[in-house]
């Protein structure tokens, strides 16, 4: 496991923590820092993942080409290809949802925001 996914874990799991205790005594900077570490853990906890998938799937290719030599290497890289397409589709598809995601919390914040003025 890369180190990365560990630190993107123990940064989420901080990250949570540190925004239930900003809601909790209600301190938005507080709250809104723990979403910030949370995003941040992640980005680093995929980025970690994005290596680990890059590792495995080169150490796919290298297998199938040691077995195989002229025919499977012809058909590792076609697979390789397909994996590494399959890899940049998941990464894309991540980076949309933590997209999707950090514009809903932007949204919900600016929400909160108008609250408290209207308040």
């Amino acid at each position: 496991m890369d180190i990365d996914r560990i630190k993107g874990k123990a940064q989420n799991a901080f990250g949570k923590a540190e925004q239930a205790v900003g809601e909790a005594v209600g301190s938005q900077h507080l709250a809104n820092a723990g979403v910030q570490d949370e995003v941040k853990g992640a980005a680093t906890e995929t980025w970690g993942n994005v290596k680990d998938t890059a590792k495995s799937v080169g150490d796919t290719a290298k297998t199938q080409t040691a077995v195989h030599e002229d025919h499977a290497r012809a058909s590792g890289e076609k697979h390789a290809s397909n994996l590494r397409d399959k890899v940049v589709a998941g990464v894309e598809h991540a980076r949309d949802s933590v997209n999707t995601k950090l514009d809903e919390i932007k949204d919900h914040q600016a929400e909160k925001r108008e609250e408290i003025r209207r308040s």
